[in-house]
């Protein structure tokens, strides 16, 4: 049985193991609970050993704890709102970015959440006396959510009651709710949120541009501006390429254009697998 179970799960995608490992801990967590409460234990040792705290000492003793805190969460509808997030968001990802750059954007969005949030408990007035802890996958999933909003802002969701609504202006509303709502509790929390967004956008918009690990990235990215194709024709060669790679860029760009416009399912069969090709190239 545990053989079977196993193979499912490596049967799931990135986004979806994700999941499932989240909610592993989620329900160990709750067992840890009711262990410290049968045995006099003043508080949760995977949360003691795995949330992040403020403090630049105690990460120098567990610095697993910058990025273990992502995977701990405190309540059922805190866990379940962060999850549904990164299922519809993370499968979108999916769509124009690959597993490696997912698994990218959400730890490294964890890990800079996390720093966020140290820095504000340690230089912010108003924050530096408070003693808190910092737990939850929302600085990764933040990042997820910025990233692809970011590569592609003009993306419609579609909302029964609330019609169509851009992938931009959804990333907008996350990041200003965020900030409106650091006076009214959990101010680490929304910090990291933020710094995770932060991540997201840099990501998106500027690693995919100049020299060094910058053109590493570029040369990851799923779909190329220009796609190099070689040519059959012996008269004129580099002329009749040309021609070519402004016709297949031209057809890349049209069909972007409908996904913006109108989904990523609207496409034809013929038109995402030409996608996943040009990609390939």
């Amino acid at each position: 049985m545990s053989t079977d179970l196993y193979q499912r799960f490596k049967e799931r995608n990135v986004v979806e193991k994700l999941i499932i490992l989240n909610i592993l801990v989620f329900i160990l967590t709750y067992l840890l609970n009711t262990a410290s409460f049968l045995f006099n234990y003043d508080g949760n040792m995977l949360v003691d050993w795995f949330a992040l705290r403020p403090s630049f000492e105690q990460l120098l003793y567990r610095p697993w704890t910058l990025i273990s805190y992502g995977f701990l969460h405190v309540g059922f509808f805190h866990i379940l709102f962060n999850l549904l997030i990164l299922y519809y968001f993370g499968n979108l990802f999916l769509d124009f970015f690959r597993s490696g750059q997912f698994l990218t954007y959400f730890f490294l969005g964890v890990v800079s959440g996390g720093l966020i949030y140290m820095m504000a408990y340690n230089y912010l007035p108003a924050l530096k006396t408070q003693d808190t802890i910092l737990v939850g996958a929302s600085a990764g999933v933040t990042a997820i959510v910025v990233g692809i909003a970011t590569y592609i802002p003009n993306y419609a969701l579609h909302f029964r009651f609330l019609g169509s609504i851009k992938l931009m202006y959804i990333a907008i509303a996350m990041v200003v709710l965020d900030v409106v709502q650091i006076p009214a509790g959990n101010a680490g929390g929304h910090l990291a949120h933020l710094g995770g967004a932060l991540l997201g956008f840099l990501l998106t918009r500027y690693l995919n541009q100049g020299n060094g690990i910058a053109e590493w990235w570029k040369s990851q990215w799923p779909i190329r501006k220009q796609t190099p194709l070689k040519t059959v024709y012996r008269s004129d060669p580099s002329s009749k390429k040309e021609v070519r790679v402004e016709y297949d860029q031209k057809r890349i760009d049209a069909i972007l254009d409908k996904i913006s416009k109108s989904g990523y399912d609207t496409l034809t069969k013929e038109e995402k697998d030409y996608l996943f090709k040009a990609g390939k190239n």
